[in-house]
């Protein structure tokens, strides 16, 4: 049995890495959050200590670590905000533990060479999440694909996610926290894209603001039109009409691809995988790490942009 430490216990994600720990037969050991409505964690692990100071959590997890191996901690899952990520991989990595991290894994591209450099020196990993990867659908259809190497296909891709008026006034609205709606709800589709159709060569940004984001991408094997959004008036009639919030949409040579269910597992199979030795590390998460940074600062992206910086100098 692996002993588990989660950052961000009150966030809205926090219960599926909880539940993933707990299927795969694992325990949580401690928890932190600057929010004490952390309530949920008794239907997972009520014996679990729990933290609202970082100081007292780091200081609890040291002891642990101190001890004796038996009760040191293995894991840190981290779904603190967006802009505390790279800090809390580099906590776990130094607790002599490995880190699975939310996405974005990091909001820089540059931030991931730093991350290599901590887990070379500490022996430990860091994974992310990067579930879409693991849902049956997609697999499939990347079978699919793989079969159909000299095809460049029309893509289209719309992800409506409606939030209310806190949604702004969270640290969700200030891109400086979560790197802004592409990063914050774009960046596993954009992962999903570049796993399906390869390398980005060209990006073009037709629209962006705190609502919402729309542009181009060419990719090895792809011409993708995109649009998200959090606008509620973004959603089809049919839709608000029956009071659904979210639609997702992608269409390939103008077949819809259906994977609008099958979601509910993905961090649990992501676990599995991680526990294994499996999971999705810092190398598999920096195409969609880079295109999501060059969209925020507004950028027209090229192949070489996409490069690991080593790859670029020689």
């Amino acid at each position: 049995m692996k002993r588990f430490a989660l950052i961000g216990a009150a966030g809205y994600i926090a219960p599926r890495h909880m539940k993933a720990i707990k299927d795969t037969s694992n325990t949580l050991v401690a928890a932190l959050d600057c929010s004490d409505s952390v309530g949920i964690i008794d239907s997972y692990f009520p014996d679990a200590r729990f933290f609202t100071e970082f100081e007292r959590f780091d200081r609890h997890i040291d002891k642990l670590k101190r001890s004796n191996d038996d009760t040191a901690i293995d894991y840190v899952s981290i779904c603190s905000p967006n802009y505390l990520h790279d800090a809390h991989a580099r906590f776990a990595c130094r607790s002599d533990a490995h880190a699975i991290c939310e996405k974005p894994l990091v909001l820089n591209p540059w931030n991931l060479d730093g991350l290599k450099e901590i887990e070379e020196s500490t022996g430990k990993r860091i994974y992310n999440i990067l579930q879409l990867r693991l849902h049956p659908s997609l697999i499939t259809l990347k079978e699919t694909l793989s079969g159909q190497t000299d095809k460049i296909h029309d893509v289209d891709l719309t992800y409506i996610t409606s939030r209310g008026n806190w949604y702004l006034s969270s640290w969700k609205g200030d891109p400086a926290k979560s790197g802004g709606i592409a990063t914050n709800i774009g960046v596993h589709f954009f992962d999903m894209l570049h796993w399906l159709f390869g390398r980005v060569l060209h990006s073009e940004l037709h629209q962006y603001n705190d609502l919402k984001a729309s542009g181009y991408i060419e990719f090895s094997s792809a011409r993708v039109r995109w649009h998200l959004s959090i606008d509620a008036s973004d959603l089809p009639n049919e839709l608000a009409a029956s009071n659904q919030r979210t639609y997702r949409s992608i269409k390939i040579d103008g077949q819809e691809v259906e994977f609008s269910t099958g979601f509910t597992d993905l961090h649990t199979e992501s676990y599995k995988q991680i526990l294994t030795g499996n999971g999705f590390g810092i190398d598999d998460t920096r195409a969609a790490i880079t295109l999501v940074h060059n969209i925020r600062n507004m950028r027209i992206t090229s192949e070489s942009d996409f490069a690991h910086p080593l790859a670029r100098k020689r």
